[in-house]
């Protein structure tokens, strides 16, 4: 067997080299010529897999270590039995933690009361459900939109989008990129969002017109940007207009790599037949696995954002960003993981 592997795919090295033929690449020069006698592929975002990368190809199994599966021709490979498995949830937690940091440190800066504030959710996924579940927690409001979830569900829990754009403080985006969610957030969706309303964006840069934002940040109270149009090759004006901006790192946790390259492991392992890594997890101290709990019971509103911003400083990502964004993809390789915490 041949295993081709994106090399920045964190805690995989040695793992299937007794089991196959194993190389390693930069996964945007990731194409036909690697893939022609690939029996699987193990990647990230920045590898295409459409027809033009596949055809006459011996992949069998496509494991992505990403929630994402944008950057696969689906439908392709259905039509040509490549299986595709991505890392569904694996950074659930590390997004959580991302839009806490986010709201509670652009709330201590601007000196916002977040008291009764209500914090609408687009996308009620795993990472939206994990972003719902702990600022529910934590006293805020919440108004949910995921039309797809409502539609097999019931709609008494979600609400429209008007609905929660023109009554939501902060406005946060968790939705996969298809040909339903690409540009939803335009001119349209700005206007109905209240004045000074915090937006969040740690799903996908393209569901964002940027011109379109940046015509609206003068309305509202912050913008905070995870994910780009056109990366590496971003909108300058955008990081200048943001509140906070980062190189799509928002799931960067050390917990979240090490799930998501378990599940593209296993899924590899359980599709051709490898049993020595059904059960497949990096190898690491058992005390680096778990995520750290936080108690914030008590604590007001500043002591909270410095506990948080303590466990994840994310003005520190905001900054090296800043001055560095033509080093995107630089910045994104050389990321060290923040350890998760949880809110108990």
């Amino acid at each position: 067997m041949k295993f081709v592997i994106d090399k920045a795919i964190p805690f995989i090295e040695g793992v299937l080299e007794p089991f196959g033929e194993t190389e390693y690449f930069d996964g945007a020069s990731i194409g036909a010529a690697q893939a022609r006698d690939a029996d699987a592929l193990l990647i990230r975002t920045r590898t295409k897999c459409d027809a033009a990368m596949l055809e006459n190809s011996k992949v069998r199994i496509i494991a992505t270590a990403t929630i994402g599966t944008d950057h696969i021709d689906l439908d392709y490979c259905k039509q040509k039995g490549i299986w595709v498995q991505n890392s569904s949830g694996c950074n659930a937690g590390g997004v959580m933690n991302y839009v806490l940091s986010a709201i509670y440190g652009i709330a201590s800066r601007m000196r916002m009361p977040l008291k009764g504030a209500t914090v609408g959710r687009i996308g009620v996924g795993n990472v939206g459900s994990r972003v719902m579940q702990t600022l529910t927690l934590m006293g805020f409001q919440t108004l949910l939109c995921d039309p797809p979830r409502a539609e097999a569900e019931g709609s008494a829990q979600f609400c429209d989008l008007d609905f929660l754009l023109r009554n939501s403080d902060i406005v946060t985006m968790h939705v996969p990129l298809n040909g339903s969610t690409r540009g939803m957030a335009d001119a349209s969706f700005f206007s109905k969002m209240k004045l000074g309303a915090i937006f969040v964006n740690a799903s996908r840069g393209e569901i964002v017109v940027e011109e379109d934002l940046l015509s609206a940040s003068e309305k509202l109270g912050a913008v905070v940007i995870d994910t780009w149009c056109n990366e590496p090759r971003i909108n300058k004006a955008l990081v200048e207009k943001a509140s906070i901006a980062t190189p799509h790192i928002a799931g960067y946790s050390f917990q979240g790599k090490l799930r998501g390259t378990s599940m593209a492991v296993r899924a590899v392992a359980r599709h051709l037949g490898i049993k020595e890594l059904y059960d497949f997890f990096p190898d690491v101290r058992e005390e680096a696995k778990d995520a750290v709990k936080l108690d914030l019971r008590g604590k007001s509103e500043g002591q909270i954002a410095s506990v948080i911003q303590y466990n994840y400083p994310i003005f520190t990502d905001d900054f090296m960003f800043r001055v560095n964004p033509d080093d995107f993809e630089k910045l994104r390789e050389n990321y060290r993981y923040r350890r998760e915490f949880f809110i108990d």
